[in-house]
């Protein structure tokens, strides 16, 4: 199995500032909507900000723009536009943390528009690159927003100990080309980025 570059994954000193706006802004929001639970609070730079980040050399290069599914909290999604400079639609259905995302995307400086909608029926050109985390199986994530990866394009997403079962469950309704990236922040996890992705 591949791992990602490096131990960590660093970030320019601008960029690190602006993820620092985005942290604070988190705490400010979370007691409100529940981004995260209370629990996860003290962990957010390595549970959720740098569990983002890792993703960050595996986008391929030359890709111009990205779509998250099921953005939640900004993970992966806003964190990456932050970290990368990529415009990102994010796609969640909340209205609380899709505000949560608006402001956050503001007072970061992110290129991102947010749809408050559910990702079925969200109206989006496909992009070269689609990334989930935390939502949902890879049949059900396929089934939801595979159309959304354009021809040539791939789709990031980490996943737990469960990985080689989900992969088993989805390829039986779907093909595609599978690689596996060790995860940074989980010992049991696996970063999958598929790509040529097609109804079986």
């Amino acid at each position: 199995m591949k791992h990602p570059a490096g131990d960590v994954t660093p970030v320019s000193r601008e960029t690190q500032a602006r993820l620092d706006v985005f942290h604070a802004l988190f705490l400010r929001w979370n007691p409100v909507i529940n981004l995260v639970s209370r629990r996860d609070e003290a962990r957010l730079g390595e549970r959720h900000i740098q569990d983002s980040l890792q993703l960050l050399p595996l986008i391929p290069q030359g890709t111009d723009r990205a779509i998250d599914l099921g953005s939640g909290g900004g993970f992966p999604g806003l964190i990456l536009a932050i970290a990368s400079g990529l415009p990102f639609d994010l796609v969640e259905a909340d209205g609380r943390k899709a505000a949560f995302l608006r402001e956050a995307a503001r007072e970061t400086g992110a290129r991102a528009t947010v749809h408050a909608v559910r990702i079925e029926r969200a109206e989006i050109l496909p992009a070269p690159l689609v990334t989930a985390r935390a939502l949902a199986p890879l049949a059900e994530l396929l089934a939801l927003g595979g159309h959304l990866i354009a021809p040539g394009g791939f789709a990031l997403f980490p996943k737990g100990e469960k990985a080689e079962e989900e992969l088993t469950n989805a390829q039986a309704g779907w093909q595609m080309v599978v690689e596996r990236f060790a995860s940074k922040t989980d010992p049991a996890g696996v970063i999958l980025r598929i790509s040529e992705v097609a109804r079986a």
